[in-house]
C-alpha cells in the first residue's frame, strides 16, 4: 500500500502542475515550492538549533500559535520554521514575525521528505490539528526526531481507523505524544493501539483570549458605527449574503451592518454591493468619506476582521450553508456577541456546543434569519444574555497551550 501511495504522490506531483495552467491558486501552489529548499539553505546553517511547526492553513496555524510563541519564548536560541500546505494560510501570513522561516511544505514524496529534513535537521516537530504525511513521518521516526501533534482531531473515516490504512497508523508511530482537543480523539487513537495521548483541549481558545489583551481599536469602524447597534457579518459566502442581503434592505435605519466577505475579488464585491439598496461604503474607498453617514460597510481588505468584531453587538459567521461548514465563531464569542451561524456546523465542536448552550443561534432560512435578528436587536437582555454565554464558553475553555508546555518541559 504504500509502494502505491508513493507511485500516486508521483502522479499528483505532475497533475499539480497541469492544473496550475489554469487555476491562479494552483499556479501559487506549484510556484511557490520552487523556492522551499534554497530558502531553507539560505536561512539555515548547519550549527543552528531549529524546531518546526506544520500548518495546513491558515486556521490551523492561528490554531497552534499560542504554543509556537510560547515555545520561542522557552527556546530563545532556537529558529523556528513554519511550513504551510495551503496558499490561503502561506499567502497571507508569509510575512509573520514570529518564524525565523516560513515556507511550503514540499509534497509528500520520499525525496522531498530527506531533502527538507536534511536542510531543515529540527530537534522537535509539532503538527497542528491534522495532515500526517507517511513520508516526512517517516523520515523523522529514521532520524528519530521529537514529533508531536497538538490540537488534534481524530474522526471515524480517517485511513488510520480503516481496514486499509494500516501504513498510514505504522506512521502515526512517529509521534512521541498525541495531544488532543477531546475525549472522542483520545479514545479512537486508543483504539489502535496508542496511548500516548493527552486531552490538552483546543489551542484556539487561547489564542482568541489573547485578542483581548491588545489594542483593538479601528478609528473608522468607531466613525462608521457612531453609537449605533451593529450587526458584524464575517467571512460570508453568496450563499450566506443571499439571504442577508434581504434583511439588511429591509432594515431600519436604527441598526447598521459591516460586511466582511470570505472572498474579497473585485468582481464578488461589486456584485455584493449592486444588491444592496442601503448606503454603502467601500474599505477600499473610505478615504475623504463621512463613514457616521452610510448603513452598510464592506470591508474589501484582509486581516482586520478580529477588530472588527470589537465593535460588533451581533455577529454573523459566514459558511454554515456551505461544505465542510460555519467559519470560526470564537473571535466573535470572545467578545462576548450573540452569534447567528448557517445550518451545516455539526463537524465543528466549539459551534455545536455553543448552540446547544443558545449563545449561538443555527438558521436555515429567511424567515428564521429575520426571526433570530429582530429578538436581539429588540431584546437587550437576550442579547447580553447570549453574548454572556458565548464569553464564559471561551473563558472556561481556555488553557490548552500551558497543558501542552507543561508536558513537554
Amino acid at each position: 500500500m504504500f509502494f502505491i501511495y508513493n507511485i500516486i504522490s508521483i502522479i499528483a506531483s505532475q497533475i499539480v502542475k497541469l492544473l496550475a495552467l489554469f487555476s491562479p491558486k494552483m499556479k501559487l501552489f506549484v510556484e511557490g515550492r520552487k523556492t522551499v529548499f534554497s530558502t531553507l539553505q539560505n536561512k539555515i546553517n548547519s550549527s543552528d538549533k531549529i524546531i518546526w511547526f506544520h500548518a495546513a492553513s491558515l486556521g490551523e496555524y492561528e490554531q497552534g500559535l499560542p504554543v509556537i510563541e510560547k515555545i520561542k519564548t522557552q527556546y530563545p536560541t532556537h529558529k523556528i520554521i513554519i511550513t504551510f500546505f495551503s496558499p490561503s494560510g502561506y499567502e497571507v501570513r508569509k510575512d509573520n514575525t514570529v518564524a525565523d522561516v516560513t515556507v511550503y511544505l514540499p509534497l509528500d514524496t520520499k525525496s522531498n521528505a530527506k531533502q527538507f529534513l536534511d536542510l531543515a535537521h529540527p530537534e522537535m516537530v509539532f503538527f497542528i490539528k491534522y495532515e500526517f504525511w507517511p513520508n516526512y513521518l517517516n523520515e523523522l521516526k529514521k532520524q528519530n526526531i521529537k514529533t508531536y501533534l497538538i490540537s488534534g482531531i481524530f474522526r471515524e473515516n480517517q485511513a488510520f481507523f480503516k481496514w486499509y490504512g494500516s501504513f498510514y497508523k505504522d506512521a502515526l508511530k512517529t509521534f512521541e505524544y498525541f495531544f488532543v482537543q477531546n475525549e472522542k480523539s483520545k479514545k479512537l487513537i486508543q483504539s489502535i493501539g496508542f496511548n500516548n495521548v493527552k486531552i490538552s483541549g483546543d489551542t484556539r481558545f487561547d489564542r482568541v483570549v489573547a485578542i483581548l489583551e491588545r489594542d483593538n481599536s479601528l478609528d473608522f469602524v468607531e466613525e462608521f458605527k457612531n453609537n449605533t447597534i451593529t450587526i458584524v457579518i464575517g467571512s460570508s459566502w453568496p450563499k450566506d449574503e443571499n439571504i442577508l442581503i434581504e434583511y439588511i434592505n429591509q432594515s431600519s435605519e436604527n441598526v447598521k451592518f459591516i460586511i466582511a466577505p470570505h472572498n474579497i475579488k473585485k468582481e464578488q464585491i461589486a456584485n455584493l454591493t449592486s444588491l444592496i439598496k442601503k448606503s454603502t461604503v467601500l474599505f477600499s474607498e473610505k478615504e475623504g468619506k463621512k463613514l457616521s453617514e452610510y448603513q452598510v460597510f464592506i470591508i474589501d481588505t484582509i486581516g482586520i476582521l478580529t477588530k472588527i468584531y470589537f465593535y460588533g453587538d451581533i455577529a454573523y459567521v459566514g459558511g454554515g450553508f456551505g461544505k465542510p461548514g460555519v467559519h470560526n465563531i470564537l473571535e466573535p464569542a470572545t467578545f462576548g456577541l450573540p452569534i447567528v451561524i448557517g445550518p451545516n456546523y455539526s463537524h465543528f465542536a466549539e459551534a455545536t456546543a455553543l448552540v446547544n448552550m443558545e449563545g449561538c443561534n443555527s438558521i436555515s432560512n429567511s424567515s428564521q434569519l429575520k426571526e433570530a435578528f429582530d429578538l436581539l436587536l429588540q431584546n437587550e437582555d437576550e442579547r447580553v444574555e447570549k453574548g454572556h454565554v458565548c464569553s464564559t464558553f471561551v473563558e472556561m475553555n481556555k488553557g490548552a497551550t500551558n497543558r501542552i508546555i507543561n508536558h513537554l518541559n
